[in-house]
Parts: C-alpha cells; sequence; structure tokens
C-alpha cells in the first residue's frame, strides 16, 4: 500500500519535473517577443535547449537523537545523552530555481533510556533500548534563499537555507535491556499499515564549485508509532509513563549534494534577478545604433509609417498602438464621427441606437408583461416573475417614452374587491420597474377591474385567464400630466391597543 503511495506520488510528481523548465533560448540564440503572445521565436522546452543542471545526487550522515517518547536519548535521568548514528542518499530533481523533490532513502540506529545498550545495566530498574531502522521517503524542496532573494541584491550567491518535508514508508527492529538481558520488543516491515511516517526540517547549503555542495540539515520525524522507542506494547509499563502516542526523534547530518549535468550551473543555485540585472547591463552599455521612423509619419497620427497599419487616419481621431482609430463600440463608426460612443449604433445614425417609436415598446413592453405571476389573491409579484420585469425595465430604459399600466381581473368575484385588486397589482409592477432602474417619472397605474372583461363568469379558469393582465399605453406629454401616479390611496396602518387587565372581584 505505501509503495503503491510512492509510485503514485512519484508519478503525479514527473510531468511537472519534465516541462517546468522555461528554456529564453531559442536555437538561433535569439530571446522571445515579448510582446506577441508568445509564440513567436520560441522552441519547445527539450532536454536539448535547457540551461541548466537540475539533478543531483546527496549524500550524508548524522546522529539521531530520540526527543519525544516514553524513553528519550536526551539526559535520561543520569545526565547523559545516547547517540545513534545514521546515513541517507537522496535523488534530487530541482523543478524550478526555489522547489524541488527529493527521493530519500534513510538507515540508521537510534539509542535510548538509562543506559546504553552496549553496556550492563546499572541496576534492576534501568531500561535501555535501541531502535534499527530503514526509510523511504519523497521531500519537497522549498529553497528559501531564492525565493525570498530580495531585487536589489547584488551579492555573491553560495549560501541557501533550504526547507524539507514529506512522507514515506519506515521499517524498524526496537530492542529493549534490563538487567535480566536485551530482546527484540517490535518489528515492523516497510510498506505495511501502520509503517508511514513524516520529517520536516531544515538545511544550509554552501556552493562549494559547481559540482559539489556541503549541506547540514536539521530534521524532526514523526513515527506515529508509540513503540518506535522499544518500550514493548502500548499497554507496557515503560509506555505508560508519557502520554504522547508518538515516538518522534530529532536527526542532525552533515552532507555533500554531487551536481550533475553539462551546464555550468545548477537550476537551484540560479539567481534569475541576477541575470536580469546582466542582460540590462549588457543592454546599457551597448550602442544602439537603430534608425526609426524611416517613412516618416504621413497621417500625423503619433504613430510611424513604418508600422502604421492606417496610413489616411482622419486628422484628430485617436489611435491604438497600430494606428488603427479607435472605435470602442466596434459599429463601424470611429470615435471621431460617433455621437454615442459607448454604445452601438447604426452609421447612417452617427453611430447612435435608433430608438423604436413609443406605441410600439409599449406592445413590446405588455407582451413582456404577460406572464407576470402574483401570489392568490395579492398584489405580491412571485420570484418567477424577476426576468420578465428585467427585461421589460430594460426596454423601457432603452427607448425612452412615458406609459400607463393599467391592471385587469376577470368577471367572476366581488366586482368592488377585483376593481382594488387590479390597482394594486398594477402599482405593484409599477413598484418592481422603478426598482430596476425605471424613473419613476415615466411610469403610472391605474386598475379597471372587470370592467373591460370579455370573458363569461361560466368559461373555464384557463378561458378566463385572458381578462387578468397589465396592458401597457403611451401617453403623450400633454396628456400625462392630467393623470394620477396611481388611482388609490394605501389603507391607513392601524395601531394595535393593549386591553386593559380585567380586575380582580373581590371574594
Amino acid at each position: 500500500m505505501k509503495l503503491s503511495l510512492a509510485i503514485a506520488a512519484l508519478a503525479l510528481a514527473m510531468p511537472a519535473m519534465s516541462y517546468a523548465q522555461d528554456s529564453a533560448a531559442t536555437p538561433n540564440e535569439k530571446y522571445p517577443n515579448t510582446f506577441s503572445s508568445g509564440s513567436a521565436n520560441v522552441s519547445p522546452f527539450t532536454q536539448q535547449s535547457k540551461r541548466f543542471n537540475d539533478w543531483s545526487i546527496s549524500v550524508g550522515a548524522g546522529v539521531p537523537l530520540m526527543q519525544s517518547a516514553d524513553l528519550t536519548s536526551i539526559k535520561n535521568g543520569n545526565g547523559k545523552n545516547l547517540f545513534g548514528y545514521s546515513a541517507y542518499v537522496s535523488i534530487d530533481k530541482a523543478i524550478t530555481h526555489a522547489f524541488g523533490i527529493n527521493l530519500q532513502y534513510d538507515r540508521g540506529e537510534t539509542r535510548q533510556g538509562w543506559f546504553n545498550t552496549k553496556d550492563a545495566a546499572p541496576d534492576a530498574t534501568a531500561v535501555g533500548a535501541r531502535t534499527q531502522y530503514d526509510a523511504i521517503s519523497i521531500l519537497g524542496d522549498v529553497n528559501f534563499s531564492n525565493l525570498l532573494r530580495r531585487v536589489d541584491n547584488h551579492s555573491p550567491y553560495r549560501w541557501a537555507l533550504h526547507g524539507y518535508a514529506g512522507i514515506g514508508t519506515i521499517a524498524y527492529r526496537a530492542y529493549q535491556k534490563d538487567s535480566k538481558g536485551q530482546s527484540l520488543m517490535t518489528e515492523i516491515k516497510p510498506f505495511k499499515l501502520g509503517s508511514m511516517f513524516m520529517q520536516t526540517g531544515a538545511g544550509l547549503k554552501f556552493k562549494v564549485n559547481r559540482r559539489i555542495d556541503i549541506e547540514g540539515r536539521l530534521m524532526y520525524v514523526i513515527t506515529g508509532d508509540d513503540e518506535f522507542d522499544g518500550g514493548g506494547d502500548k499497554y507496557s509499563a515503560v509506555n505508560r509513563r508519557e502520554e504522547q502516542v508518538s515516538d518522534n526523534f530529532f536527526n542532525a547530518t552533515l552532507g555533500l549534494s554531487f551536481k550533475l549535468g553539462k551546464h555550468e550551473s545548477h537550476l537551484m543555485w540560479h539567481d534569475p534577478l541576477q541575470e536580469i540585472y546582466y542582460k540590462l547591463d549588457v543592454l546599457a552599455n551597448k550602442k544602439q545604433e537603430v534608425e526609426v521612423c524611416k517613412k516618416g509619419d504621413g497621417d500625423n497620427d503619433g504613430v510611424c509609417d513604418d508600422w502604421d497599419r492606417q496610413l489616411d487616419t482622419p486628422a484628430g481621431a485617436r489611435v491604438d498602438g497600430a494606428g488603427v482609430a479607435l472605435d470602442t463600440d466596434l459599429d463601424g463608426v470611429i470615435d471621431l464621427y460617433d455621437k454615442c460612443v459607448t454604445v452601438p449604433g447604426p452609421v447612417e445614425n452617427n453611430g447612435c441606437p435608433v430608438k423604436k417609436d413609443n406605441k410600439e415598446t409599449a406592445v413590446e413592453v405588455e407582451k413582456t408583461l404577460k406572464d407576470i405571476y402574483f401570489n392568490f389573491n395579492k398584489a405580491t409579484i412571485r420570484p418567477e416573475s424577476n426576468p420578465k420585469l428585467d427585461l421589460a425595465a430594460s426596454i423601457i430604459k432603452e427607448n425612452g417614452g412615458n406609459y400607463l399600466l393599467t391592471g385587469h381581473t376577470d368577471i367572476k368575484g366581488n366586482a368592488a374587491y377585483n376593481l382594488r385588486l387590479s390597482k394594486e397589482r398594477a402599482a405593484a409592477v409599477v413598484g418592481a420597474l422603478e426598482t430596476r432602474g425605471v424613473n419613476d417619472n415615466v411610469l403610472k397605474s391605474r386598475g379597471v377591474g372587470s370592467a373591460e372583461a370579455t370573458i363569461p363568469a361560466s368559461a373555464s379558469d384557463a378561458e378566463r385567464l385572458a381578462d387578468r393582465k397589465v396592458t401597457v399605453r403611451f401617453i403623450e406629454s400633454s396628456e400625462w400630466n392630467s393623470i394620477q401616479k396611481k388611482d388609490y390611496e394605501d389603507a391607513p396602518v392601524k395601531k394595535a391597543t393593549k386591553k386593559a387587565p380585567a380586575k380582580k372581584k373581590k371574594k
């Protein structure tokens, strides 16, 4: 299970490794056209186009110290520290100048308890232990020195701080020794459930030369296992001394990294900012003998004819970088002649939209409001009507005009109630349109109830639906001022009155 996890993680990492670096140079040593979409003068990224080494092999050795366990290596009551040994080898892949992935194998032995297991137990109560382990892990490698490097840092780049974190599988054999002798307490095989572990830490690298780095690391290993320290079963007397359930240890190592490849520098030691400074210095010192505007600027639009795509731009027109007159709304009328710069319109109307006849607008709005729905016996508009109201509001705002909205009901029911309901519903539609940006001076409402109904009361509900509607009529300015905003008064709100508590009768 753990081997499958490690293989899957490595398989996911390989595509990113293959395409991580970007080749700034093309086969003919020309740099890409940075003003294009990125496809011009750029060669595919291949093994041959790499400019930096990105593989290395690291080896090292050190001392592990059990820190968090029932049996520890650090001053176990007798004032002594018990030192084990460790070694590692890893294959390292740099993905960018600030991030890489390492496949690492560790082997070592921790020593913990009251005494070194090479010695005899000092008394009957003393317990010593040692743990031999083998581990395979995948580590992420973050180069903080490259990641946090200042823009103005011109100093030589020889030291680098790295951070590591990863997971893996660990196999171990834990031995315990007391006055009675030594015995194997726990054995865990690799790639088994319970053999997963994590480690994290930091390392300081020094660049000796283009091929070799020296690195000191301090890693913290989290085993997730309460029996790693040799305390035996988790319910044993030794493992009940502390409450923690994970035996963890520090691993301090000193190692070497051997950088592989044919190039002069390794990607993890490449500082992109230094390269930018170098190129800027080269350009600044290079004499540029470039003749521009050989053909002049015939239309005086500020764009040389060498790259002007419109050589006859009208005088006074604003142009883009290619010398083409701007047409902001893309309606075919340049901004110089467009009376409505931000709204598309036909050429014959100077780029402005042609407004519809107001009577046609009223018909279009009435069709849109045909499917407006209200709650039963109320003037509350249902949410499913919102798209229709949005469309009707946009039509009115686009074409202008004054409109009277008239509410109708069918003939069935009380005539006075129907009249009141039609007035309230027409006013509710006007209010909904005004909340969508329609000017509150261009809409008015009225209701006629069932006065203009044409379908008899004996007809079906589906047939009488034709009489339940809101009609829209365009009103000329001369008639508009004589019409009220709405044709009913809101009912006064009744204040609730509290009843005085009843007096208790005297017995």
